[in-house]
């Protein structure tokens, strides 16, 4: 058998929460959350959060229009927005939000998907934009992979 098809599967069954997390909530999570939620249609409950938020950043937003992806209504939530809840993946895209990020009720399978730190970029102007780009490039190909796997990513301790 193939990969689930996410749509397809989507108008079967409930949909499945998913968080993104990383430190600021600024660009890496946000770039997920949109590309999971444009990839996967009614599949996924797709947010994210920042362990330390801070304002979503502007090349993020350029470098998801050009996907013709829409993010700029998108806001930094703190990862207390998100207590209490139950979700089915909890998704973390740097290593200082999977050493922050608290255990979920519920049990929710823990991903984690390293990416480099757009703060770190020293690029200015286009240079910036396509780091940005490369990032965005990176993480779009790691939601294909999470999707063609039927939403099972590859879990920490496996």
């Amino acid at each position: 058998r193939g990969p689930v098809d996410p749509v397809a599967q989507g108008s079967v069954a409930m949909k499945r929460r998913v968080l993104v997390v990383c430190s600021g909530n600024s660009a890496r999570s946000q770039m997920a959350e949109a590309l999971i939620r444009h990839e996967a249609g009614d599949m996924f409950e797709v947010s994210s959060a920042g362990t330390h938020p801070a304002q979503v950043r502007v090349e993020a937003v350029a470098v998801m229009r050009e996907l013709d992806i829409d993010i700029s209504s998108q806001r930094s939530k703190p990862l207390t927005e998100f207590e209490g809840q139950n979700f089915d993946f909890v998704i973390t895209v740097c290593d200082k939000a999977r050493e922050e990020c608290p255990i979920f009720s519920g049990a929710p399978e823990r991903l984690h998907w390293p990416f480099e730190d757009p703060a770190g970029f020293t690029e200015t102007g286009e240079g910036r934009l396509h780091a940005f780009r490369k990032l965005r490039d990176r993480i779009h190909a790691r939601v294909m992979v999470f999707l063609g796997e039927g939403a099972y990513g590859s879990s920490e301790g496996k």
